[in-house]
């Protein structure tokens, strides 16, 4: 019998070994994304990049998008307003790039 738990033991390790972040991301839904607005968003669910944000006041989150990250945020500013930040990853754009997607 404890042979046989090793085994599972090992077999469990193994896979979750294989999970990289974006996939468990994936799988759990967590963000990616988190954008600040210059004004509260007007609905607390908007569809940018081909990800469903979810905003409560100036924050919105959202997972990954296959887009470019400026294409997305272009694409949220479009449905929202000015962005006055936006993360991916943990990487913020640069100003430059946040002048872009705002312009």
């Amino acid at each position: 019998m404890t042979r046989l738990v090793s085994s599972a033991m090992l077999a469990a390790l193994a896979v979750s070994a294989t999970l990289t972040p974006a996939s468990i991301q994936a799988r759990t839904g967590a963000s990616f994304y988190t954008v600040g607005l210059a004004q509260p968003a007007s609905d607390d669910e908007v569809i940018a990049g081909g990800v469903l944000f979810r905003c409560e006041g100036t924050t919105c989150t959202a997972p990954r998008s296959r887009d470019r990250d400026l294409r997305v945020c272009s694409e949220l500013r479009r449905e929202v307003g000015t962005i006055a930040s936006f993360n991916a990853g943990g990487t913020m754009l640069s100003d430059q790039h946040l002048a872009r997607c705002n312009g």
